[in-house]
């Protein structure tokens, strides 16, 4: 088969884990590695990480990045259905569809054709550990919505069954450092301030980003829905104890 392996590099640890496991078992000639890129919400230094990592194993590296920002969305649904929470959400994650999956697969599918792909397995840092519906997910599985005539599309989850433990040894193993958010106490990364966030994420975004905290706060405040999940201001959740 004329496989395409692509690798969704968000810049963070599980990302990071994946590449430097994947380096060792597919050939170079059938890997790219791709950026969702999210602008201004993003953790600085995400893509650098993820450029450089591709760049130092040769590897193809593309970004994506939708027309319309975070920001754009969040307002855009507030404008059009008041009614309904304006912030995406644990089961309406429309910040990964509008802003990483459909992106990403635009670049992807231009890629291949120019390069004669005629299969796309699609590689991402999901991993059983973080929730109950991921520890659902099958390592493995033939994506119907994006395949077609000319291109079949799977989804592969190469370290799946890896622990936060074992993502970290991979990348000091690989004499590699993870982007310093860790260093700081996030527990997640890519976006500054996640709607999964946990609260030393927020609190660190918070410190180090004001600006952007007061642009998320005000928009809390305009559209009357909270941004995270626990539905708690990010106020609230920062201040807590």
């Amino acid at each position: 088969m004329n496989s395409l392996f692509v690798i969704n590099h968000s810049g963070g640890k599980d990302s990071q884990a994946m590449l430097i496991e994947l380096s060792q078992l597919i050939p170079k000639d059938r890997m790219i590695v791709v950026h969702a890129s999210l602008g201004e919400i993003e953790w600085p230094g995400a893509l650098d990480l993820a450029k450089k990592q591709a760049l130092d194993l040769e590897l193809p590296f593309l970004v994506a990045q939708s027309k319309k920002t975070f920001f754009d969305m969040v307002l855009n649904r507030y404008r059009t259905r008041p009614d309904v929470p304006s912030w995406p959400s644990a089961t309406t994650r429309q910040c990964t569809s509008d802003l990483k999956r459909d992106p990403i697969r635009k670049v992807v599918r231009l890629y291949a054709k120019e390069n004669n792909f005629t299969v796309i397995v699609n590689c991402m840092g999901i991993r059983a550990e973080e929730s109950t519906s991921r520890s659902k997910k099958k390592p493995i599985s033939l994506n119907v919505a994006p395949s077609n005539s000319r291109l079949t599309w799977h989804e592969w989850l190469p370290i799946h069954h890896k622990t936060t433990e074992d993502v970290f040894a991979i990348i000091k193993n690989a004499n590699q450092v993870p982007h310093k958010a860790y260093s700081l106490g996030n527990q997640r990364l890519s976006c500054i301030f996640c709607i999964m966030g946990s609260k030393s994420d927020l609190r660190n975004g918070a410190a180090l980003f004001p600006e952007l905290f007061q642009r998320y706060s005000e928009i809390e405040s305009t559209t009357g829905y909270t941004m995270h999940m626990s539905r708690d201001s990010l106020i609230k959740l920062v201040q807590e104890k």
